[in-house]
């Protein structure tokens, strides 16, 4: 059975995010879930000097593996001021510095979602545009505007929306 891995690039515990990445996992069919939490996997703020002095910490390492030891990705960005979260942002960091291929061209289903009408548009953009230089492998994406009225009692109460995340799930299975 393929192995899949979700997650959210946010560390709020009612992370938003971290909802539409368990809710679109369920709907991958065939595949065993492991659900991440950026909060299990301390670490300090990167810095250079950080890393020459105490190398690379042991949360970073194990997170990469999660990803190596996946056969798909489902990522669900927060956006924080038109970009990455900054606890996304330092994990991707310190991970980069241990390949620079992090995401070891497994596919992926990115996505991003918030309470407004663009449901993270901008901070998915920017992944898009720098995860292929990284080893990312985006079969399929999805936004999600204004999450608290399109996602209501664990599922996406707009029809096309809803008809929008099956196709992007349907591609991202039939790439695993």
């Amino acid at each position: 059975m393929k192995q899949i891995i979700a997650f959210a690039g946010s560390n709020s515990k009612e992370s938003i995010n971290k909802q539409l990445a368990i809710y679109v996992a369920h709907q991958v069919k065939n595949v065993k879930t492991t659900v991440l939490d950026l909060n299990d996997f301390e670490l300090p703020l990167y810095g250079i000097d950080l890393e020459n002095e105490h190398g690379i910490p042991d949360n970073a390492e194990k997170f990469l593996n999660y990803i190596k030891s996946s056969d798909g990705i489902i990522l669900s960005l927060a956006e924080h001021n038109g970009a990455y979260a900054t606890a996304f942002k330092n994990i991707f960091d310190w991970m980069s510095r241990i390949d620079g291929k992090l995401w070891s061209n497994k596919p992926m289903l990115l996505m991003a979602t918030s309470p407004g009408g663009r449901g993270g548009a901008s901070v998915l953009e920017i992944a898009k545009g720098r995860f292929q230089y990284m080893g990312g492998n985006i079969v399929a994406d999805f936004s999600l505007p204004l999450f608290f009225d399109n996602f209501k009692e664990d599922k996406i109460l707009d029809e096309e929306l809803a008809s929008n995340l099956n196709e992007a799930v349907t591609t991202f299975e039939a790439s695993l």
